[in-house]
């Protein structure tokens, strides 16, 4: 078996695309992020991903698994981008460990995100090298839309699609998001905010021209979206915002022929678990995100 990392993300998903669509919503994150790595690379450019030769410790990392060193078929894969935990499929404990060994040796992980074995088995391995603390950092649920019920009563305000004129709104309360959910908060939250509005991706639910929450919405690929991220400032909560604007991009993502909606949510959060599931969101699976923090020094 053997682990093949790349910054090519157009080459990884040349070799791993097919695996990753096979189960789609399992591997949502891989896949709408690499759909928005692709997009926002220059035309002139190699396609991988932010960062340089010089620096490549910022640059997003890619890799597949198979269980017979051949590199077909793929039977795992991750993807490191480093503001955020490196992302792991489901993978044998032993693949986990030999990732964290070998093939991310001397690469700075703040964490791990992934299934519950599988995190474990790479966090061990991460700790037996580094000396770094392991911490559960969140416990995080997947959703997929069934049949979408609208909020009853409805909040009063309409929605309407977020432009350039909204960046810096749009940008604020992505920043207000991360830190809050203590998400990569040192983030580019401009850029993402920049690209999201570019495609149409984000909605504002606004009430006497005033916006009062937004949700956004990935790029479809693989015919999924997913629902993310989704905010009210906090002396707005509890009108029903959240709920409104959540109902209308999902509605909006199916009317634009995706067959697959999905969001994760924080199971420590029971609000949010029971709004979208008020509006026929369904649990498919849950995953852990582990923390590293007090590594040596190089690591």
């Amino acid at each position: 078996m053997g682990w093949r990392a790349t910054s090519d993300v157009a080459g990884f998903l040349a070799v791993a695309g097919d695996f990753l669509r096979a189960e789609r919503a399992r591997h949502t994150v891989m896949l709408s992020v690499t759909e928005s790595l692709l997009a926002n690379q220059p035309v002139s450019q190699p396609r991988h991903g932010a960062g340089t030769a010089a620096d490549p410790d910022k640059s997003p990392l890619f890799g597949w698994w198979t269980d017979n060193g051949e590199t077909l078929p793929v039977m795992g894969a991750f993807m490191h981008t480093p503001a955020f935990p490196l992302l792991v499929t489901a993978i044998p404990a032993e693949a986990a460990a030999d990732l964290a060994a070998k093939t991310l040796n001397g690469r700075p992980v703040i964490g791990v995100n992934s299934y519950g074995e599988t995190a474990a088995a790479f966090a061990a391995a991460w700790q037996e090298r580094t000396g770094c603390q392991v911490d559960v950092h969140r416990r995080i649920r997947l959703y997929r839309l069934a049949e979408l019920s609208w909020p009853d009563p409805r909040p009063a305000g309409a929605p309407r699609t977020a432009t350039e004129a909204d960046a810096a709104l749009v940008t604020g309360w992505f920043d207000a998001f991360a830190v809050e959910v203590y998400d990569a908060a040192d983030a580019d939250q401009a850029a993402a905010a920049r690209d999201m509005i570019s495609y149409g991706g984000v909605t504002l639910w606004e009430t006497d021209g005033t916006p009062a929450a937004l949700a956004g919405v990935t790029r479809q690929v693989a015919g999924m979206v997913r629902v993310a991220p989704v905010y009210t400032p906090p002396e707005l909560r509890g009108h029903g915002y959240a709920s409104a604007v959540t109902a209308e991009v999902s509605q909006a993502a199916l009317a634009d022929g995706a067959d697959e909606v999905l969001l994760y949510t924080d199971l420590a959060n029971p609000v949010s678990n029971s709004i979208y599931q008020r509006i026929g969101y369904q649990p498919v699976e849950d995953r852990v995100v582990l923390t590293f923090s007090g590594q040596f020094s190089g690591q």
